[in-house]
């Protein structure tokens, strides 16, 4: 496959990635909103997180590939490698509460636990992200 195919491609997956620095954001936002308005803001959350985990899978693939091809040191790789993990991790752990947050919702129970770990990992979901960033710009700081 091509280099700039597959440049092109983790750009695309960078682009779904972007979702995670607005989340901080967005839910801080979300505490105006009328209830009804959490319940759809939650479910919409929930599906750009599921899509934002595809976005991680793209990363993952092309960020491998054009590693192995480019001339980057062995603690870079393996920095940004944890960190997409982490981001892999987070991600995945940030759904459970979405979830118990949207039927809370429905239930019309308080759910201020739910957003608070909500709030908690998409603000570590942005820093790993930011300091993914930090590291492909300046690639050959370490």
């Amino acid at each position: 496959m091509d280099w700039d195919v597959l440049m092109f491609l983790h750009m695309i997956g960078m682009l779904a990635l972007g979702f995670y620095l607005v989340l901080p954001f967005i839910l801080g936002r979300m505490e105006k909103l009328s209830p009804a308005a959490k319940e759809g803001a939650l479910s919409a959350i929930t599906g750009f997180n599921r899509f934002a985990q595809y976005g991680l899978v793209v990363q993952l693939l092309t960020g491998g590939y054009l590693m192995t091809k480019a001339d980057v040191s062995v603690p870079w790789m393996i920095i940004v490698t944890l960190l997409l993990l982490a981001m892999f991790a987070l991600g995945g752990i940030m759904s459970k509460p979405l979830r118990l947050a949207a039927s809370g919702m429905k239930q019309g129970r308080n759910v201020s636990i739910e957003t608070g770990k909500i709030r908690t990992l998409s603000a570590l979901l942005a820093v790993c992200l930011l300091v993914i960033l930090f590291f492909m710009a300046f690639d050959g700081i370490i």
